[in-house]
């Protein structure tokens, strides 16, 4: 990727967690919507208004220059140690999936019972384990890919899988906004393949809406669990049934 697009990638990032709209970052520029739309599309950044947009969010350019040449990879999975470091300490762990959702410093200690400094300190933790990079005024840049996958039988699948599952399946349901729905059948390998695929882009573009939201306020925005599910499987009822083979 060249160095203005990361500009331009690294700066739409930032304005969603100042949750800075085009519209809004047009009005403060003197621009058209769509001029500053065609802007960060096309990459045609000057110098001064590269300025200008730092401005609105509290960075310099020596900052933004500095992030870029620190930038790292974005990250699939994390080490055991990393996923062990998280589960030990829950605030840690809350921290992460708060930056997970492109939450704001700002939210995340007002939303939650964690003071300024310890928030901060845990800022910093998660920087040290290359969740985050950490940017002046307690801004970030999140170092994990949208594709981000615990790791198999980890630290934080055990704990998914003790913790939350058990809880979040002890529910009927029925409340608004809520959704289930089971399914068996008998597929080929062929439709399998075509299931997995779509329940693979569906949890993508879940991922792709929790970012679009990011701009929006925190009170519009409610914390959702979705959990999609396929593997081999007959109901015990039916196995009863089956012929020795």
């Amino acid at each position: 990727m060249s160095q203005i697009k990361q500009i331009s990638e690294t700066l739409k990032q930032l304005l969603k967690q100042h949750k800075l709209t085009y519209k809004q970052v047009a009005a403060q520029l003197e621009m058209s919507e769509a001029n500053i739309k065609r802007v960060f599309a096309t990459n045609s950044f000057s110098l001064e208004r590269l300025e200008q947009i730092c401005q609105l969010i509290n960075l310099t350019l020596s900052d933004l220059f500095i992030l870029l040449e620190k930038q790292q990879p974005q990250l699939t999975e994390l080490t055991l140690e990393q996923e062990q470091e998280l589960i030990d300490n829950p605030k840690l762990l809350l921290f992460a999936a708060c930056v997970r959702d492109y939450l704001s410093f700002d939210d995340i200690i007002s939303h939650y019972n964690i003071d300024l400094h310890q928030g901060i300190q845990l800022m910093a933790k998660l920087d040290k384990i290359k969740l985050i990079q950490l940017l002046p005024n307690n801004n970030y840049k999140l170092l994990l890919s949208r594709d981000f996958r615990w790791l198999k039988n980890g630290p934080l699948e055990k704990f998914m899988e003790t913790e939350v599952l058990d809880r979040f399946m002890a529910n009927n349901f029925d409340g608004e906004d809520c959704f289930r729905f089971y399914l068996r059948g008998r597929y080929s390998q062929t439709s399998i393949s075509i299931l997995q695929r779509k329940l693979n882009q569906l949890t993508k573009e879940a991922a792709e809406l929790n970012l679009e939201d990011s701009h929006l306020a925190l009170a519009q925005r409610k914390h959702m669990g979705m959990l999609c599910a396929l593997r081999p499987w007959e109901p015990s009822l039916f196995e009863q049934f089956r012929t020795q083979s």
